[in-house]
């Protein structure tokens, strides 16, 4: 007596051993699979594309500013963004913000010694209350010690939308210290 499990055992078995058959329904079942690969793919570089410009971008900001050996105006970091949107060279709206940071170690505080942005979009400038007790984000420092921190978001707009209808937030952050000077002082 053969049961249903019997009949359909054999009937895959026949099915798998044959040879014969058309491409169609395999190019039917293929050809989707490999287009949704392939945009996967190409979104996923483009995003990693998007990313390094904005880490490249930052990191020659952060260098400029480290080197600076006068004080920073309005316009000088207006052209800081112009540079920041030369290097990065795609036109999503991004937005910089770079500021001037100090520690006490009496208090165990951090201090804004001064905060600017340029851009529209979702930072703010940075106040003392913000990063006073910032302790696992900003690096450990000496007394009276500044840094400048430098920080950008820009929207990265998915070409292929697949099923997600927000884009990405992409943020980049570099900490670095003056080189020359004890700290970068700012003049409106």
């Amino acid at each position: 007596m053969f049961g249903f499990g019997t009949y359909l055992g054999r009937g895959l078995r026949r099915f798998w051993r044959r040879d014969d058959g058309s491409f169609v329904v395999e190019s039917v079942i293929a050809l989707p699979l490999l287009f949704l690969a392939a945009m996967v793919i190409y979104e996923f570089f483009e995003v990693h594309r998007f990313n390094s410009a904005r880490d490249k971008a930052s990191y020659t900001v952060a260098d400029m500013l480290s080197r600076e050996m006068g004080t920073v105006n309005t316009t000088y970091i207006d052209n800081t963004k112009s540079l920041f949107d030369s290097i990065v060279d795609d036109n999503a709206g991004s937005q910089l913000r770079v500021t001037a940071i100090s520690y006490d170690v009496d208090t165990d505080r951090y201090a804004v010694y001064w905060s600017e942005v340029r851009g529209t979009g979702p930072m703010s400038v940075l106040t003392t209350s913000d990063i006073a007790t910032s302790h696992a984000t900003l690096p450990l420092m000496s007394d009276g010690e500044h840094i400048l921190l430098i920080e950008s978001v820009s929207d990265y707009q998915r070409m292929f939308a697949a099923g997600f209808s927000e884009d990405m937030e992409i943020k980049t952050r570099v900490i670095t210290s003056p080189r020359f000077v004890p700290k970068i002082d700012w003049t409106s």
